[in-house]
């Protein structure tokens, strides 16, 4: 006798028991992850946080540690993106920990990387009236080298801009005849190179003799210091003989009147002298005889 099998119910039991093995590899696949309990803390970035989305992963020094679990603009912060971040409560977040967007590769697609915690940090904890505790946030990589090329952008311009105003029709005409005369310049130096050798050589002779006259002034300096020495000491004789003369110059000035008696004692005994010469050449006998006696006045 033949058994007649539904297909109906056996379809329908190989779909059941298909569903429930998928669901029971799912289960033992993901069971570890929602058994995790997870920590919420807040993100304010102030820059385009472009290309994250949920659950984007949140690594801590490479290692994913949790996701992302909400992205909105901060309500009291216009210009700041609030994220909410579930990290794994086995993870201590510190107050030094940083939070930094971090874009992978050509795709585009951002996660949250934290850096930093040192052990020496306090744990990061909610401030009085805060859900929850808000960790810190750093430009990421693209924004600081947006902030650091524009300006070397901008200064290029600029130096362009300030080349083109150099390179004017004007200026390339007189650098052109700058370069012709330059290179007339280097013929004429190439035509006297023996005539510049021999003056390298004469200037060569002239430092040398430079040097030997070098070596040798330190002992004209010093005979010169001799020199100078001995016109001093005439200088000093000099004075002291200027003021001996001084002295005997005002001596005789004092001697001056008693000559002068001298000389007019003399005068009058030359006077005599002449007036007896003079008698005796009159009179010899005076010389034996003596001078004679006068005449007699009256009454005598």
């Amino acid at each position: 006798m033949e058994t007649k099998v539904s297909y109906t119910i056996v379809g329908i039991f190989v779909l059941v028991f298909s569903m429930a093995l998928i669901a029971g590899v799912v289960w033992l696949g993901a069971g570890a992850e929602f058994r995790k309990s997870y920590n919420d803390y807040l993100v304010y970035m102030s820059e385009s946080v472009a290309g994250l989305n949920l659950n984007a992963p949140v690594r801590y020094r490479g290692v994913s540690v949790g996701r992302v679990k909400e992205i909105s603009i901060a309500p009291d912060k216009q210009e700041s993106v609030r994220l909410l971040l579930a990290i794994e409560s086995g993870i201590t977040i510190r107050e030094s920990t940083v939070a930094t967007l971090r874009s992978q590769g050509l795709t585009g697609i951002a996660t949250i990387e934290l850096s930093g915690g040192d052990a020496q940090s306090p744990v990061l904890e909610a401030k009085n009236g805060e859900k929850y505790p808000v960790i810190r946030s750093a430009p990421s990589l693209m924004t600081r080298l947006d902030a650091t090329i524009t300006p070397i952008l901008t200064n290029l311009n600029e130096s362009i801009g300030r080349l083109n105003d150099t390179l004017s029709e004007k200026n390339r005409v007189d650098l052109s005849r700058i370069l012709s005369d330059l290179a007339k310049l280097s013929d004429i130096l190439a035509r006297r190179s023996n005539e510049i050798d021999s003056g390298v050589v004469d200037a060569s002779k002239m430092l040398a003799n430079g040097e030997k006259a070098s070596e040798s002034l330190p002992q004209l300096i010093q005979r010169l210091g001799k020199t100078a020495d001995e016109f001093e000491k005439m200088a000093k004789d000099a004075s002291q003989s200027s003021a001996a003369a001084r002295s005997t110059i005002a001596h005789v000035d004092e001697t001056i009147p008693e000559f002068r008696a001298l000389m007019a004692q003399l005068n009058d005994l030359s006077a005599s002298l002449k007036r007896v010469s003079i008698e005796i050449e009159r009179n010899p006998a005076i010389l034996v005889y003596g001078r004679p006696a006068g005449r007699p006045g009256p009454g005598e």
